[in-house]
Formats: C-alpha cells, sequence, structure tokens
C-alpha cells in the first residue's frame, strides 16, 4: 500500500505503548452524586489501543507503564494479562495510605439530553512519577518492535512523563520502528502544568520523532499550536476544516506520513453520526457515515486507532484500513467498558457494509 510508512515486516512485539494504566468507575446512567453500585472498567488512552490490537485483530502488544502494588494494582495487573497484553512495568511499593496509586476516573454514562461526566483522581500518581531513564529501551527494543504509540494524555500527567515519552520516540525511531501519538488534547490535565503555551511546547519535542498522528482540528490547534482552519465546517461530520489544517501540520512537522482522526456529531447522548477521515502521504481519504445507537462512548477513538493502525500493520489499502478504524470504534461503542468485546469477523463485516441483523 502507498502510506509512506516502512513497517518492519517482523518482530516479537507488533505494536507497544506508553501510558498510564487506570481503572474507571461506571455508575451507568446514574450520576454519581446518585449512585449505589458501580463497574470497574480498566483503561488507559494508551493501553486500550494495545489491548483492542491484542484483543480483537489477534497482534502481539505490549504495554509499558507504572504498576502500584496494592489491590488495585493487582486487579488491573489481571485485566492487561487478560486482554493479552504484555506487561512492563516499573513496580511502586505502596505505603498503605496516601500511594503512590493507580489513577481513577469516575465517568457516568449519561443518557438522552444529559450527556456524560467525567472527573478524576490522580494525586500521587505512580504513572505521574515515570521519567526518563526508567525502561532499557535498547532490552525492550531488542527482539524487534514494529509499531510504537504514546498520547497526549501520558504527555500531561507531569513533566517527567512528557520527557520519559519523548526519549521513547527516539529511541523507538532508532530501532526502526513506526511511531505514533494521539494527541488526545485534555484540559483538565494540561492546566495543572501550565495550560495551553506549555502543551504546545511538551509536545513538539515527542512528536519530532513521530510518524503518525492521530487527532481532530481542536488537537492539532492546542496540542501542536496550529491556527484554526480558514474553512468553516458545515457540520461536525464535514472533514474540509481538518483537511484544511493538513498543509500546517505538514509545513511544521514535514516528516509526518499520516494524520487521522474520527467525526462525530452527537444528536442525544445515545445518538451519534460517526464517520473518520485520514491524510495519508499526500491524499485523503473519507469513510462512510454511521448512525450510532450508543451505550457507552469512552474508548471510541481509541477503538478507531486500534481498527486504523491494524489495516497499516497488515499492509491494507488505506481506504480499507480507514474503514478497519472506523467500523472498530463504531463497534467499541456498543459494548460497556473503554476496551473492545468484538471479533475481527464483526469488524470486517461492519468494514465492508454488513448490518445489525440477527446471526443465526
Amino acid at each position: 500500500m502507498s502510506d509512506g510508512l516502512e513497517i518492519r515486516k517482523d518482530g516479537q512485539i507488533d505494536f507497544l505503548s506508553l501510558g498510564a494504566l487506570v481503572h474507571r468507575l461506571d455508575p451507568g446512567i446514574i450520576p454519581f452524586r446518585k449512585a449505589t453500585e458501580c463497574r470497574i472498567h480498566v483503561s488507559g488512552g494508551e493501553f486500550n489501543v494495545a489491548a483492542n490490537l491484542s484483543n480483537c485483530f489477534g497482534l502481539k502488544t505490549a504495554i509499558v507503564s507504572a504498576m502500584s502494588d496494592y489491590p488495585i494494582g493487582d486487579l488491573i495487573a489481571e485485566r492487561v494479562l487478560a486482554m493479552g497484553v504484555k506487561p512492563i512495568y516499573r513496580h511502586f511499593k505502596h505505603d498503605g495510605v496516601s500511594g503512590p496509586n493507580m489513577a481513577t476516573v469516575y465517568s457516568d454514562r449519561g443518557f438522552g439530553v444529559r450527556g456524560p461526566v467525567v472527573f478524576y483522581n490522580r494525586a500521587n500518581e505512580a504513572a505521574a512519577q515515570l521519567k526518563p531513564g526508567d525502561f532499557d529501551w535498547q532490552a525492550i527494543f531488542a527482539g524487534g518492535v514494529r509499531w510504537v504509540h504514546c498520547g497526549g494524555i501520558f504527555a500531561a500527567l507531569s513533566p517527567t512523563t512528557a520527557e520519559l515519552a519523548a526519549e521513547m520516540m527516539r529511541e523507538a525511531k532508532a530501532a526502526g520502528a513506526v511511531t505514533s501519538f494521539d494527541l488526545n488534547f485534555r484540559e483538565k490535565l494540561w492546566k495543572i502544568h501550565g495550560g495551553d503555551t506549555h502543551a504546545v511546547e511538551t509536545i513538539a519535542k515527542i512528536v519530532e520523532n513521530v510518524d503518525v498522528l492521530v487527532g481532530n482540528e481542536e488537537d492539532l490547534q492546542k496540542g501542536l499550536g496550529i491556527p484554526g482552519p480558514e474553512v468553516v465546517a458545515k457540520s461536525k461530520l464535514d472533514p474540509s476544516a481538518f483537511f484544511d489544517m493538513i498543509d500546517q501540520v505538514v509545513q511544521k512537522l514535514p516528516h509526518v506520513k499520516i494524520v487521522a482522526t474520527t467525526l462525530r456529531e452527537v444528536h442525544s447522548t445515545n445518538r451519534h453520526s460517526w464517520s473518520a477521515v485520514a491524510w495519508i502521504d499526500g491524499k485523503t481519504y473519507t469513510a462512510p457515515t454511521a448512525e450510532l445507537d450508543v451505550l457507552d462512548r469512552v474508548g471510541g477513538g481509541d477503538g478507531f486507532a486500534a481498527g486504523f493502525i491494524f489495516g497499516l500493520l497488515s499492509g491494507e489499502t488505506p481506504e480499507a484500513a480507514l474503514k478497519l478504524g472506523w467500523a472498530h470504534g463504531a463497534l467499541l461503542t456498543t459494548f460497556p467498558g473503554d476496551t473492545t468485546m468484538a471479533t475481527l469477523e464483526q469488524v470486517r463485516a461492519l468494514a465492508q457494509g454488513g448490518s445489525a441483523r440477527i446471526q443465526r
């Protein structure tokens, strides 16, 4: 396929992520102030992609992260293994009182006209204490790693996590891996560490060694410091504003080969119009539009990234890779939790125009 990437054909690890592992408390449609019970989902913007690529797409994946040795850490570690992801941890000893902790994300699902509400407890988070030198990258890459990934959520946790992400990207490029970064701009996280200006300065040091970017217009503006599009989008599903910014992205980051994002029009919490777009080595591609009945919207973007990356790693055409990402992201919104419950057969069927008719 013509994507501009040089992907090695083999390696002990197909895909490796660097990121924080968290647990999400989910009271369903009940807001937290009235909740009496919660489900626990193991998550992390960077981990979710590795988990999806392993569990649905059958790739050999790994997560580089922090692990605090206490019962919540044990719960998370068990779920990581259940998704088939190889753990590469720096361990922290929990003091039984204040940490270091595995972060908690609180997220109800909302319903109808009431949107989901998300907030965090990342106090004394183990992952935020990770720093350059904590991992032996040469040893990790020695057996061959085909694709390496990180994201803006991990970079925003602390000055040292951003430095670690930049270190990993340099080592990954030297080892011959393709590199990707999901800008995933989170205002609440960056506000604690210097705001938008600091975010742009921090991310710039990471993306100088990145081949593939994932992010929408807001991510490109706030994460890369690129001015807003001159073209006004007619709707959230109109790709013209996104494509209008690509020339500026390429001018600033000429080494970037691919930029992709999802497009979502939210009609209500449970009814979304869904599409995806990509700029791949100078050409633009747009996925179909699907009308989604959404059970749980969290993780849909990570689902798209996983399917898209699988397509690229598998040598699919650009159109097919984009549709695989679009289809997997759509399916992921029909499951509870942040990671996939889909099969590859389901993803391919939807990508090829399948329907929700009963399977007998």
